[in-house]
């Protein structure tokens, strides 16, 4: 006979990932007031509910903060833009280009999605941003740079990888360092600034790239 009914209000609209379809749906937020119902019938105002995003697909109720996860399609071109990124780092930072740290490079690249990546256009941007004004100094690439490009572009995704996601993009970048011989320093230093911003222990980092040394 008593109770407490929520009206909801929409207050916007959108697509995100729906935890309970397990992929991208659309959504409404919606905001809510509770009131006290007597025989169903709503009487007195009992105060403001939390928002919720309602999935237009199975009709689910989630907390906003379920916005925070990326879509399955933003969550892809996040991760071909890190790789990508993390290609074009090692590469700049080994500085010879060889042929086969070109074809490893563009294979990582060409496995996430960008299919049209080939050694020619890698080399091409890796010549691009040596020639740029104030990317290199002294033949190295400018390491606070490149720091601050690697983490823009992991930063963002490194939240939404499991441990062996993050550990799978070191991996592949340090099998590019090795492609045409064992690490520089340059390469070294560009690897660890990859796990830092993949949230990869410093200890886990050691381990990993004398794991890459290792032939399987």
């Amino acid at each position: 006979m008593l109770g407490t009914r929520t009206a909801w209000t929409p207050v916007g609209d959108g697509e995100f990932f729906c935890p309970g379809c397990g992929g991208d749906r659309n959504y409404q937020r919606l905001s809510g007031r509770r009131r006290f119902t007597v025989l169903g019938v709503p009487l007195l105002p009992r105060g403001v509910a939390a928002p919720v995003v309602e999935c237009a697909a199975c009709g689910g109720h989630f907390g906003t903060d379920v916005l925070d996860h990326p879509t399955t399609t933003r969550f892809s071109a996040m991760l071909r833009d890190a790789v990508h990124t993390v290609a074009l780092a090692v590469l700049s930072a080994g500085g010879t280009c060889s042929r086969t740290a070109l074809e490893t490079a563009a294979a990582a690249v060409r496995a996430v999605g960008l299919a049209d990546c080939t050694e020619e256009r890698l080399a091409a941007l890796v010549e691009a941003l040596a020639a740029d004004t104030g990317r290199v100094h002294d033949g190295r690439p400018c390491g606070a740079d490149l720091a601050i490009e690697l983490h823009e572009a992991l930063d963002p995704l490194a939240p939404h990888l499991a441990p062996a996601g993050r550990e799978s993009i070191l991996l592949q970048a340090a099998r590019i360092a090795l492609a045409d011989g064992p690490y520089t320093p340059a390469e070294h230093d560009t690897l660890t600034t990859v796990g830092a911003a993949l949230t990869i222990h410093t200890d886990e980092v050691t381990r990993l790239l004398a794991e890459a040394r290792t032939p399987s």
